[in-house]
């Protein structure tokens, strides 16, 4: 999911036939008169029929099934919204790695104040790794740490800041973290240590790609639970999307070695171990704003399905414009995928209170996002 804070340098048809003069032999494409058998090399060869017909079935089995699944997204996306169904107060936003390197200043949280007052944004997930391959954490990687933390709590009172940490998972290959090295494990729980002891108030963790059933994420995170508890911090963690189709996640694993999507029951277990579980439900493919807020809509209910209530559920918000084959930004707009929150929020558990939104990122955000937002998610002011 990260992103490059820019600031960091980071089939011919045939011609047609002969007529034959009466009384000569026909031409060679001519057809043979009814009743009479074509010679052999005249004869429609068998093979041709074969392969126009097994590309005609491959057609359908990818279109039918293509069209039906946008058909079923956009019927997703009809309705209104429950009323009540706005801000809870719990939103979150994640923020670039500039807070803590020292190229923000005073002035630059003051401004950040301003834009999130009257919101719901009470956690700021602010980067503050990556962790190096073995799990460690250099404190070079946040040297402003403190002083961020600070301004943050005199100018926005009761607004935690939580240490956004990733890295690229090995999955078996030889670069990356290896969760599967309990070795490493012990060093990323002695960084969220190193984290919380700097004066964050939460460790928010984000590893990817991360394959659905990971039983070492789940022995890590039991692992960040007790350390976060004894701190009295909170543990919240970036989560892939829920199998949209059942076991999609499997199937995709025939084609792609890293399939995007989380087992609805693996997508529970790990919201059993953590404070805040925030889905990444952007950069999703759907080529239509209805497709996308409807499929938002679907992993909102499909989330709150398995998060139990005590766990703060929260459903990320595209504050970025790209256009490629993972994320049409005409597409995966704010306003679709707010709508397709509320829509979700409205026909699972509309009292839920642990549940909000998640912009992301800061540095990418426009004026569009941040209205979106407002317009489609705080809760309107009686005129």
């Amino acid at each position: 999911m990260e992103r490059t804070d820019p600031q960091e340098g980071a089939a011919t048809p045939a011609g047609p036939a002969r007529d034959a003069t009466p009384g000569t032999e026909p031409a060679p494409d001519a057809k043979a008169a009814p009743g009479t058998e074509p010679e052999a090399g005249k004869r429609r060869r068998p093979w041709v029929r074969r392969v126009r017909l097994t590309a005609l079935v491959l057609v359908l089995l990818l279109v039918v099934p293509v069209l039906a699944v946008e058909t079923a997204l956009r019927v997703n996306y009809l309705g209104d919204p429950a009323e009540g169904t706005y801000t809870r107060d719990r939103d979150a936003m994640w923020l670039g790695h500039a807070w803590v390197d020292g190229r923000k200043k005073d002035a630059d949280v003051t401004a950040l104040a301003r834009r999130l007052e009257g919101t719901g944004i009470r956690d700021l997930y602010v980067h503050s790794g990556p962790l190096e391959h073995d799990g460690t954490l250099p404190k070079s990687a946040y040297p402003r740490a403190r002083w961020f933390i600070d301004a943050v709590h005199r100018e926005l009172p009761g607004v935690r800041v939580q240490a956004f940490l990733g890295d690229v998972l090995a999955n078996g290959g030889p670069d990356g973290l290896h969760l599967d090295r309990a070795a490493t494990r012990a060093e990323v729980v002695r960084s969220a240590g190193q984290v919380l002891d700097t004066g964050y108030d939460g460790v928010h963790l984000d590893l990817e790609p991360l394959h659905s059933g990971d039983r070492d994420y789940l022995s890590l995170l039991d692992d960040l639970r007790a350390l976060t508890r004894a701190e009295d911090a909170r543990l919240s963690v970036a989560a892939h999307q829920i199998d949209p189709l059942p076991n999609l996640h499997s199937v995709a694993g025939l084609f792609a070695d890293h399939p995007k999507w989380w087992s609805q029951e693996f997508f529970g277990q790990v919201a059993r171990r953590v404070d805040q579980i925030a889905v990444m439900s952007y950069d999703t493919a759907r080529p239509l704003e209805s497709t996308y807020g409807g499929y938002v809509a679907q992993q909102t209910s499909l989330a709150l399905e398995v998060t139990p209530p005590t766990t703060h559920l929260l459903m990320g918000l595209p504050f970025y414009h790209e256009s490629n084959f993972s994320h049409w930004g005409h597409a995966e707009t704010v306003a679709a995928a707010v709508r397709g929150a509320r829509l979700g929020l409205s026909r699972t558990d509309p009292d839920r209170e642990l549940f909000g939104v998640a912009p992301y990122i800061d540095f990418t955000a426009t004026e569009t996002n941040w209205r979106e937002y407002r317009e489609g998610w705080l809760r309107p002011t009686a005129s």
